[in-house]
């Protein structure tokens, strides 16, 4: 405890986001929270987004939803993907701010709550083996560690593979990423039976159309998985 408090004193916790001082470690300041989206009140229970409404406890669903056939079953997000959150997430995918992985594991356990069950299985989108090599980490598989850690839940990062290598989605409209991640992502050949019967919970860093966690959840309903949730730390908005 001494050689903390010391280090405390050398190196005093800053702001996740700022260099300002705050009390805990991997913490915001009182202005970059302010300044967050953090998703809160009625959301689509399939994607996660906010939605116009006092019952927080009603399952609604966006236009999206209600017009898209989803392969999982019900969503969370964290975030808004804009301002501070944009810039976190940036973060911690591009800039080696592995740091973020932490208190990012907690934002997203308050949100995935109503979807963890007993046997609830956490896993995350996988990143195809050259991405991987170059980027040395895969972001999402950070977050759902530490996801998995704070649920208590089991956690297997390498439940989900991705063969085929796709170019980025950035700049394709709805249908372009749809099919550029068609027959993507598969099951682990030595994962199969981890997945048969259970609850699977799939993390990503951002969903914008969700084309890249259909691929992952049809991966899993084929390997017979009993249900697919997804939650992401960011969620796209339609106006964004």
């Amino acid at each position: 405890m001494g050689l903390q408090a010391m280090l405390r004193l050398i190196y005093p916790p800053q702001c996740l986001g700022c260099d300002a001082r705050v009390t805990s470690d991997f913490g915001l300041c009182g202005t970059c929270w302010r300044d967050t989206p953090f998703i809160a009140g009625l959301v689509c229970d399939t994607c996660g987004i906010p939605l116009q409404g006092d019952d927080i406890d009603a399952v609604v669903h966006c236009d999206d939803c209600l017009s898209i056939a989803r392969p999982w079953a019900q969503g969370r997000a964290a975030m808004l993907y804009k301002g501070n959150a944009r810039k976190m997430v940036l973060q911690l995918k591009h800039g080696d701010r592995l740091d973020l992985a932490k208190p990012a594991g907690a934002w997203l356990l308050r949100a995935a709550k109503p979807l963890i069950r007993s046997n609830t299985l956490i896993a995350p989108v996988p990143l195809h083996w050259f991405r991987l090599f170059r980027r040395r980490y895969n972001q999402s598989a950070l977050l759902a560690a530490s996801l998995g850690k704070l649920a208590q839940r089991d956690h297997c990062p390498d439940l989900l593979i991705r063969p085929r290598w796709t170019a980025s989605q950035g700049g394709r409209d709805r249908h372009a990423r749809f099919e550029n991640m068609q027959d993507a992502i598969r099951v682990h050949p030595r994962r199969g039976a981890q997945v048969k019967g259970r609850n699977i919970l799939l993390v990503d860093d951002v969903m914008t159309s969700g084309a890249t966690l259909a691929a992952a959840a049809d991966a899993c309903m084929a390997a017979g998985a009993a249900e697919v949730s997804v939650v992401v730390l960011a969620r796209v908005a339609k106006d964004d």
